[in-house]
């Protein structure tokens, strides 16, 4: 048994914190909205989760310090906009050693730091400034997980992604046991953890790409052509930022792009398919009533795009329609239109592609 606490009552957070809690862990869910914790401690149901059953040994508080203190995990799952916050509010509380699990998904804007990087460096700070690097394990927990489908043990898999693989193995650990043994969360462990958080960032901007196809008509040629070029796009930037090229044909890449993209539980195919429709994004995102982390994604990786000198052209044609207005069917001729050019990289040859699926069955 682990004690656990859960930073952030959304759809994750809870769907995890209800299949570690019936796992035989004592777990604790906080949240920064108060009124979220009164009604979740009251009516013991997700508003967004009407099928999951919460049980009764499932805590909730309102204190930071509760969540925080005396804890084996504690776990992020706020959305990645409020990731930086929680770190520097939770900061007083988080004693060196301690193992952190962050499953939010996204690039920090104007740091281009990912979330584990983002919580390291605001652990670090000590009234406003730098100090010397505290000894806290984090964990990026990624892979094709819809909050919906764990939250009734649906079978799911999941990356643990950490430096340490003594870590990274104790997660896998800890999220795979249940007390009858009947395991709904498969876990693999990697240490890629700069591949696994690219391709959790990343892929959201293809979903919502796929999205905007279906909305403006479009079939499933379409979509599998995203999906297929997006995975390009992403390989792409990832090999220019040191990442290991099979993280991105594993769960946390190809795997988390499909579900993302194809999937009716996914909020950012939902907003992309409103806004091929016409809505405006900001609206989009109000009709779907949840964080759609693939819109706070975009400036980060049109950044890392040009940083890097890497042509990705999906993510370029999302930042036309979601941040200049530009009209998604305007916007699809030109990406249509672009240059002719090969799907095989320069100099590839038999060799090299039995290299490729050779590394990748491994």
């Amino acid at each position: 048994m682990k004690k656990i606490g859960v930073l952030g009552a959304g759809t994750w957070g809870m769907a995890l914190a209800r299949m570690l809690c019936n796992a035989g862990n004592e777990v604790i869910v906080w949240s920064a909205l108060g009124a979220e914790i009164d009604d979740l401690t009251k009516n013991r149901q997700h508003p967004k989760l009407p099928e999951m059953v919460i049980p009764d040994a499932l805590q909730f508080t309102k204190s930071i310090e509760e969540v925080c203190t005396g804890k084996d995990i504690l776990l992020f799952a706020v959305p990645s906009v409020f990731v930086r916050s929680t770190s520097a509010t939770a900061r007083p509380y988080i004693p060196d050693g301690q193992v952190i699990v962050d499953v939010a998904k996204g690039i920090e804007a104007d740091t281009l730091m990912t979330m584990s990087e983002v919580i390291r460096s605001e652990l670090e700070k000590e009234d406003g400034k730098t100090r010397v690097p505290r000894d806290v394990k984090i964990v990026a927990l990624s892979g094709p997980t819809h909050a919906e489908e764990v939250a009734t043990d649906l079978p799911t898999t999941i990356v643990s992604a950490c430096g340490d693989m003594a870590t990274a193995e104790m997660i896998q650990d800890v999220f795979m046991g249940t007390p009858d043994n009947r395991t709904c969360l498969r876990v693999y462990t990697n240490t890629d953890v700069k591949g696994v958080e690219l391709c959790g960032a990343l892929k959201n901007i293809i979903a919502l790409a796929a999205g905007v196809s279906t909305g403006l008509g479009y079939g499933d040629n379409a979509r599998a052509a995203l999906i297929t070029r997006g995975l390009a796009e992403i390989v792409r930037l990832g090999m220019k930022m040191g990442c290991i090229e099979q993280t991105f044909y594993g769960l946390a890449g190809v795997g988390d792009l499909i579900v993302t993209a194809t999937s009716r539980h996914s909020r950012n195919n939902r907003a992309g398919f409103l806004i091929g429709q016409g809505t405006a994004p900001d609206e989009a995102v109000r009709k779907v009533g949840m964080v759609v982390e693939g819109i706070n994604a975009i400036p980060a990786a049109v950044r890392l795009a040009q940083e890097y000198d890497v042509e990705m052209p999906i993510v370029s044609f999302m930042d036309d329609v979601v941040r200049h207005g530009k009209d998604p069917g305007e916007a699809v001729v030109q990406l249509m239109g672009r240059r002719k050019k090969s799907e095989l990289p320069a100099g590839a040859g038999t060799h090299y592609f039995a290299r490729i699926l050779s590394e990748s069955i491994q």
